[in-house]
């Protein structure tokens, strides 16, 4: 077994040659090159459970040591996210299990994603786009990913660090703050750590569930469409269907929103735009932080992390965020209903299309582990809670106006479904002709203002006598 120096520390320096790193020789003997589970104190290898899997112990101890050593590291990112960490985190999670796709597969992909073209021409008036389905493994979604999750979870990010380094500093004692040097650009390092690896750790798990680019109703890879072949094939299991059948009803779901997404240019932008103002707007319990910071045992690092996990970073949301949530599940709510009703249009020829459509309904509307630890993380969930409304009444429009006229309600945001048209599917129409009245005798009363003639009075004719006197008066003249 290896060795420490002995001053505890893995890379041999001195505390007193480095007073900005006082935390390692706290750490070193814990988290060193040598460090073996059996040798940690009984009471807390008991409690975090290395008697029983030490190879988990081990796992989670090297997982707190390259937090630790982010944190300390005078290389670390200065944004509120360590990518580096997350990215190395999330990797840890679906690396074991992660086969590239074989020439089979991505065959069959190919082949499924021209079928599902030409169904979908005649389920819906929006055109296919120019890029073709991708093949992706579990590393290609994620990297293909990253760049809408930094948009995403960097504001709450940057609330969460200056929560941790506000309460941190306050629980410094005060022989200890000359030794700390900048503790300000630590505890920034050490929140963008601890939010790198447990947003690391929601986007593994997810890399392990997501079916494609969009399967959380978010373009997350922008305009590429992708299935990730390892994930439809663990999905189809159990499902007894044909795996053809699960991998074309897969393959329908992600072209009608590849579609969907690039026929409306203005939905995307709305959607991450929503999520982004919702993040920037948050506020972190600053009370219940210090009070968690004050309980933290200094042997146990993994006890830092363990906080994000139990939610205590979750945003406390303001009435406004409380709208705009309300918003955004609407709009995920039509956006998952259209693909639910178009799909199942395209797919009357699957004979297990009923079947994979209510399994696709509850999946989507449950939700899984990684996004309740999405939900955790950044405060939101990113379900269509009122999928089977949406499904409805886009079903209802379709009776009602045909693909055109159905498809033609994404033209413009303002002619978008409301909360009231998904309880009343059947009162849509009716009140957007009143609604359109409405702004006819608007425009109407606009056209008689600008042309000077209201009610029939012009504002530019001579007014009467008593009137024009009594305008011509000199303020200043004192007879007046």
């Amino acid at each position: 077994m290896a060795q420490n120096p002995p001053n505890n520390r893995p890379d041999g320096n001195d505390d007193e040659n480095n007073p900005q790193d006082p935390f390692s020789a706290m750490f070193g003997q814990l988290f060193g090159s040598g460090f073996d589970p059996n040798n940690l104190p009984p009471q807390l290898r008991d409690a975090l459970g290395a008697q029983g899997d030490p190879a988990a112990m081990q796992k989670m101890m090297q997982q707190a040591q390259a937090m630790m050593s982010a944190m300390m590291s005078s290389n670390a990112s200065s944004g509120p996210v360590n990518w580096k960490l997350a990215s190395d985190t999330a990797l840890q999670a679906y690396a074991s299990d992660d086969p590239e796709v074989s020439v089979a597969r991505q065959s069959a992909i190919t082949d499924a994603s021209y079928l599902a073209d030409l169904w979908l021409n005649n389920a819906t008036a929006f055109e296919t786009g120019s890029a073709p389905i991708e093949s992706w493994t579990r590393k290609r979604w994620y990297d293909k990913t990253l760049g809408t999750w930094k948009k995403i979870t960097e504001p709450v990010a940057e609330s969460v660090a200056q929560a941790i380094t506000s309460a941190m500093k306050d629980q410094i004692p005060e022989e200890m703050k000359g030794m700390l040097g900048n503790a300000d650009g630590m505890f920034r390092n050490l929140g963008a750590s601890m939010f790198g690896m447990q947003l690391g750790s929601a986007l593994g798990e997810l890399a392990k569930d997501v079916l494609g680019g969009t399967d959380i109703g978010l373009p997350l890879a922008g305009t590429t469409p992708g299935i990730v072949a390892t994930n439809v094939a663990a999905f189809g299991d159990g499902l007894e269907i044909p795996e053809q059948e699960v991998l074309l009803y897969a393959v329908l779901r992600e072209s009608a929103h590849a579609r969907l997404f690039n026929r409306v240019p203005w939905l995307s932008s709305k959607l991450i735009g929503a999520v982004e103002s919702y993040a920037r707007g948050i506020h972190i319990d600053m009370s219940r932080i210090e009070e968690a910071v004050r309980g933290i045992d200094p042997s146990n690092p993994e006890a830092l992390q363990s906080m994000l996990g139990e939610g205590l970073f979750t945003p406390q949301r303001t009435q406004a965020q409380d709208k705009a949530l309300e918003n955004l599940e609407l709009t995920l709510a039509l956006i998952e209903g259209w693909v639910d009703h178009v799909v199942s249009e395209a797919a009357q020829n699957l004979p297990f299309a009923g079947h994979l459509r209510e399994t696709m309904r509850r999946r989507r509307a449950s939700g899984g582990p990684a996004e309740s630890t999405f939900a955790a993380l950044v405060g939101l969930e990113l379900r269509p809670r009122k999928l089977r409304e949406a499904a409805a009444l886009w079903e209802h429009l379709f009776e009602e106006r045909g693909i055109e006229g159905r498809d033609a309600i994404w033209d413009h945001p303002d002619l978008m479904p409301t909360q009231t048209d998904l309880s009343d599917p059947a009162g849509f129409t009716k009140r957007r002709e009143e609604a359109a009245d409405e702004f006819d005798e608007f425009d109407v009363a606009l056209g008689k203002l600008l042309d000077g003639e209201f009610d029939g009075i012009d504002p530019l004719a001579e007014a009467p006598k008593d009137e024009k006197d009594k305008n011509d008066e000199d303020p200043q003249d004192p007879k007046a």
